[in-house]
């Protein structure tokens, strides 16, 4: 032995500034539940948002959606959107400061009424300077007027120094609106291939995150806006064009460890028009979710009622088709068992958390293993 506790010591204070890094910047897949989905609703049309599970239910009834079972009409008739943003920015558009005001107003109202679904956000528009006043204007007009906490979306982020400015704003309003200090976190939209790659060539994604100084909670993949930028054709833009896929590798690898949590974008071939308009728009809803789950994005956006149906048909095969793999491999590897696969611990995290997931939406009901027992193991 040629190492002394002097030596180990010496190692440990070399290491310890690069350990604290690890901590804060790596801390791991956030505990709870993440939603499948988001539901962009514009903030003048709020109102109907409540609807939105008895229209996919018609839709389904009058054009005889091909599912096996009631699970998915049950989910509609229970809890048809997981997660809704109500959207002051490309869905509701550019209207003077009163109506704006007012819209706030109005949808902080429906808000408080209720029911409102398990998660909830706000998206502004985006900080660039012919619409940052706006932007900040809404914000703090809606957390005067709703004192719930919810998730602020921030479109069009190009850089780091729009994410610092907002963390500022997040802030000062915590201070004035009496808030805990970290109490207002937020989404950052990746819609520019400037939050891809930098102008000097860095990688954009991982520097948005850090400079979000752990406020940011997901990146949520624009496809219409990132495609458009890139100079894809508009017949050709789509979740799984190249050029879609390339973003959404960066920011896989960007948000890998942190916390910070992925969506998908949308499809906007909506399923509406005649019967076979609206099976071809589900088939291919259904084929992007399911490779989107496939490649561990396990949140999208949605933005039509009749869309719903797909997302969790597709949703709960996922989780259904493979369950019974996850279940007998976990098993093996808790139970130390030989077989043809040698698993390691990162990978039973992985089959905990998709096990996790799959009772969280309600393709699962029976996990295999106790909820508490899977939460223990990531």
């Amino acid at each position: 032995m040629r190492l002394s506790d002097h030596d180990y010591a010496e190692i440990d204070r070399r290491l310890a500034a690069h350990d604290a890094f690890l901590r804060a910047r790596y801390p791991g897949e956030r505990a709870g539940r993440q939603p499948v989905h988001t539901v962009y609703v514009p903030a003048d049309r709020l109102h109907d948002f409540r609807d939105w599970g008895a229209i996919a239910l018609a839709v389904m009834d009058e054009h005889d959606f091909p599912w096996p079972d009631d699970t998915v009409r049950a989910k509609l008739a229970r809890e048809p959107i997981e997660d809704l943003r109500v959207d002051f920015e490309d869905g509701y558009g550019v209207r003077d400061d009163a109506q704006e005001d007012a819209a706030v107003r109005s949808v902080a109202a429906i808000l408080r009424a209720g029911p409102r679904p398990p998660f909830l956000g706000l998206r502004i528009k985006s900080l660039e300077a012919a619409t940052r006043r706006r932007a900040l204007r809404t914000l703090d007009l809606f957390l005067d007027s709703y004192q719930d906490i919810c998730t602020i979306t921030l479109p069009k982020v190009s850089g780091t120094d729009q994410v610092a400015a907002m963390v500022a704003v997040c802030e000062k309003l915590e201070r004035g609106y009496g808030l805990s200090a970290g109490a207002l976190t937020f989404e950052i939209q990746i819609e520019l291939p400037a939050a891809v790659l930098a102008a000097d060539g860095t990688a954009t994604v991982a520097r948005l995150i850090t400079a979000a100084g752990g406020r940011c909670t997901g990146l949520h993949y624009g496809t219409y806006d990132y495609s458009a930028a890139a100079g894809v054709a508009a017949a050709h833009q789509s979740m799984d064009h190249p050029a879609a896929d390339h973003a959404k590798a960066v920011m896989q690898a960007a948000a890998a460890q942190t916390g910070v949590r992925l969506s998908d974008g949308s499809t906007n071939i909506l399923p509406v028009g005649e019967r076979d308009q609206v099976h071809a728009a589900w088939r291919l809803h259904h084929r992007l979710v399911r490779r989107s789950l496939e490649r561990g994005y396990y949140q999208g956006w949605d933005l039509h009622p009749a869309q719903l149906p797909s997302r969790y048909a597709a949703t709960y095969a996922f989780f259904r088709e493979g369950r019974d793999a996850a279940v007998s491999r976990l098993r093996r590897y808790l139970d130390r068992q030989d077989s043809g696969i040698m698993d390691e611990p990162a990978t039973a995290r992985a089959l905990a958390g998709y096990l996790l997931r799959g009772l969280d939406c309600g393709a699962l009901t029976d996990a295999g293993f106790p909820p508490d027992q899977l939460t223990a193991l990531l």
